[in-house]
């Protein structure tokens, strides 16, 4: 399975019907010849009020991107519309806009893993979030309560949270049967807003498991998986790269300032590598997914590998770390492809030296032991080795061993 993310509006949607709630949001596309077209006239939305006109494309940090528009008149959100058009978006959502005091701000995200839903959740919330992780309280809850014990458990679990978010337990449980009902991989809200009884859910973020859609009817359907956003440098590259190749190769970037950046092999393996990362709970570490297969040339693999590092470069997470993982090739050369490797390793070696990279690397496959031999003594010869091994190490193996090391 993969994971993909849902529209803000499409999300928002099913959470509000799943609470007994009308949701009055209006999605607007931009085509591909410059018209706005809205899931609602603009002329049913009270033009006395003020609204909130935002990129709806699964963008992180919108507001300090400029992809937020506040305070909007009703006769000025065309323009903002167009503002943002300019930034080169094409997914938009139009809210009323909510006044509150800073202080109802709070934060709450639901992420599935191996144990159960890793909740993390904190009395205060909005852009500056990531400066208060001291705040943030975790608590595992598990998927299936078949006894007394369990769930006597959650129930403590859920009371503690909804304690200090201020709001109603059963908001909690329908966060939870709301990630159930719909194959909710990860769930963020920030800022949830709470004065009193009143709950505004003011941002909302998910993700669904790709293959979800066959399992129910009235839910998400593929249109309502965010288009791309922007491309980095790096994936416009690498799409030039494949278009030209009789390989496949594919590159997207999932956090710019992630911890972990893979070079991934083979369609079954690359997604079972990252799908661990979420099942241990540590999915938002991951910078990029994508893949080289279908036996590229040394060259190939050189140009592919040396867009990747471009990217990692750039994170400006502490601790870094480079999985070269893979399953048991069928055609793919591991040696050839690392040769490859070796040689933007080589090309980037003093900057990844400087961010003290390590390398973990799982691979197996045609020539893989003069591959993996060569790939070892260059990580050796440049202190950059983490792991090594072949396909004698369960997948899961070398992903708990990144894992470890965070």
């Amino acid at each position: 399975m993969s994971r993909v993310k849902l529209t803000e509006h499409k999300s928002k949607q099913l959470l509000y019907r799943d609470l007994n709630k009308k949701y009055h949001g209006v999605a607007v596309l931009n085509d591909s010849k410059g018209l706005l077209s809205f899931s609602t006239p603009l002329s049913k939305l009270p033009e006395k009020e003020t609204y909130v006109v935002k990129v709806d494309q699964g963008v992180k940090g919108r507001m300090k991107k400029g992809l937020i528009e506040l305070n909007v008149k009703h006769a000025c959100i065309i323009e903002s519309l167009k503002k943002l058009v300019r930034k080169g978006y094409s997914n938009f959502l139009i809210e009323h806009m909510e006044s509150y005091p800073p202080d109802a701000e709070r934060y709450v995200s639901i992420e599935r893993t191996r144990e159960g839903f890793l909740i993390r959740y904190a009395s205060v919330g909005g852009i500056d979030i990531e400066r208060m992780k001291k705040k943030i309280k975790t608590v595992v809850i598990g998927y299936k309560k078949n006894n007394l014990k369990q769930k006597e458990e959650g129930s403590v679990q859920g009371k503690q949270i909804a304690q200090a978010l201020a709001v109603d337990e059963s908001f909690i449980n329908s966060l939870l049967d709301y990630c159930d009902n719909y194959f909710v991989s990860f769930l963020e809200i920030n800022p949830l807003v709470v004065e009193g009884e009143n709950i505004h859910i003011l941002d909302l973020a998910i993700e669904v498991d790709s293959t979800a859609r066959y399992f129910f009817r009235d839910g998400w359907v593929d249109q309502d998986v965010v288009q791309d956003q922007q491309k980095s440098p790096e994936e416009k590259s690498i799409k030039t790269l494949n278009d030209n190749s009789q390989a496949a190769l594919s590159f997207t970037l999932l956090n710019q300032n992630g911890s972990v950046w893979v070079l991934l092999s083979g369609g079954g393996a690359s997604i079972t590598l990252a799908d661990e990362f979420y099942n241990l709970g540590h999915g938002k570490d991951l910078g990029n997914y994508g893949e080289y297969s279908g036996n590229p040339t040394a060259e190939e693999t050189y140009l592919y590998t040396k867009e990747v590092f471009k990217a990692m470069i750039k994170s400006k997470s502490k601790k870094k770390i480079l999985l070269i993982g893979g399953g048991v090739a069928n055609f793919t050369d591991v040696r050839t492809t690392f040769q490859g490797i070796i040689r933007a390793l080589e090309d980037h070696k003093k900057e990844l030296g400087k961010q003290k990279v390590t390398v973990y690397v799982r691979r197996g496959g045609p020539m893989q032991k003069e591959g993996l031999a060569m790939m070892e003594a260059w990580l050796c010869a440049n202190n950059m080795l983490g792991y090594v091994a072949g396909p004698e190490l369960l997948l899961f193996e070398i992903v708990r061993k990144v894992v470890n090391v965070l």
